[in-house]
């Protein structure tokens, strides 16, 4: 990985020698400037012409005041040191990065028009319209693009209303699918019944406030009587609501959530998840390529990670991005697949089946179990789909 700390150590000394050899530049000019006004004024005391000769000197003196002053003695000790930080601060990048990240490129076979799909709507889905109507004029058919875009023109419209502090868009989007919230576990309409009921109050509507609470928060009652116990002591703060025992309720914080659970639940009821999968496969590949190019360099196999169907090496991925389960078998230390899937054996434990074939001999004997004493029958052992 890459060592971000000494390349921040290197940068801060090139940094320092610059301001060092800045501030060393400076003094001199300064000086240089000082001195040579100093000079002006003399001569301008100097007007008549018998004094011509003085003016000489005085030029004379100031030349020679210059030299002295802008000696390069004086000027390159700092210059060098910049140029050595400089030449050290590129050095440690060439270490920390590696310019042909092709090592670790393979050829896979993909639908064009799936990944044109993924990539269209990653930029629909950052509000980039103008940028992706370009792409999918030029990348796939033009009848595809309401299907792509429509749906996220409506999120960051109710997106820039919230902004706006302007609910009403997004209550009505979540009145409508109410029920799939609902079914999905998500408690987003009270959230922005609750917002409402605080832009009310804080405006000092005690009566109006009381009247959207018994129409649109009582539903919720059943389920939420703590929170809604804690709006309804909210009404003796009206119009002072800073003041009040929940001066949390009026937090900026809480428009930033509210507006990304209303993206998240979006996407949700849309299929699809809350990260486009393009930023994630590209996160995904941003930490394992480090170690891959490093494989790739140790053991010099680049026709064998070329043509091989799995991973060489285990790969260790934030918890972010790990969707789905990975079973390595314990005895081979392969990850399981479609051809080596996961086997329970009778006695709990898992291997793969490539394994399992090898101890038994391809089902010709039992086998002990590497993890209990247990007898093993390979053709009793069976599939485990996580």
């Amino acid at each position: 990985m890459m060592d971000v700390n000494s390349i921040r150590d290197a940068f801060d000394k090139v940094t320092k020698k610059q301001k060092l050899s800045y501030s060393q530049s400076r003094e001199v000019i300064d000086q240089m400037v000082l001195e040579i006004e100093n000079s002006i004024q003399k001569v301008a005391q100097t007007q008549n012409s018998e004094y011509q000769h003085d003016c000489r000197s005085l030029v004379v003196e100031l030349g020679s005041n210059i030299k002295e002053i802008a000696s390069l003695s004086r000027l390159e000790g700092t210059q060098k040191e910049l140029n050595i930080a400089l030449s050290k601060y590129a050095k440690v990048l060439e270490k920390s990065f590696n310019a042909d990240i092709a090592n670790a490129y393979r050829h896979v076979d993909m639908d064009a028009s799936t990944v044109n799909r993924i990539i269209a709507c990653h930029i629909y889905r950052q509000g980039l319209f103008e940028v992706g109507d370009c792409f999918v004029n030029e990348a796939m058919e033009l009848d595809s693009v309401d299907l792509i875009k429509s749906p996220y023109i409506e999120m960051y419209q109710i997106i820039e209303a919230m902004k706006n502090r302007n609910l009403e868009p997004a209550l009505k989007w979540a009145s409508s699918n109410s029920s799939r919230m609902k079914e999905n576990g998500s408690d987003l309409e009270l959230k922005l019944h609750r917002m409402r009921f605080v832009q009310i109050l804080q405006k000092g509507s005690r009566d109006e406030a009381l009247r959207y609470a018994r129409t649109h928060l009582a539903p919720f009652a059943s389920s939420h009587m703590i929170e809604i116990q804690k709006l309804m002591g909210c009404l003796l703060w009206a119009g002072r609501l800073e003041q009040s025992p929940y001066p949390d309720v009026l937090s900026l914080a809480n428009w930033d959530k509210l507006a990304e659970e209303v993206m998240r639940q979006f996407c949700s009821l849309l299929g699809q998840s809350y990260e486009s999968a393009l930023s994630v496969t590209v996160s995904a590949g941003f930490q394992v390529l480090p170690q891959l190019l490093k494989y790739l360099t140790v053991m010099g196999k680049k026709e064998e990670w070329q043509t091989t169907k799995h991973l060489p090496l285990p790969v260790e991925l934030d918890n972010e991005l790990q969707f789905h389960s990975i079973f390595v078998c314990p005895v081979s230390k392969d990850h399981a697949s479609d051809d080596n899937p996961p086997m329970l054996m009778k006695c709990g434990h898992v291997l793969c089946k490539q394994s399992i074939m090898k101890m038994s001999k391809n089902l010709s004997k039992s086998f002990k179990c590497p993890y209990c004493p247990s007898d093993i029958d390979a053709n009793q052992c069976r599939p485990l789909n996580f």
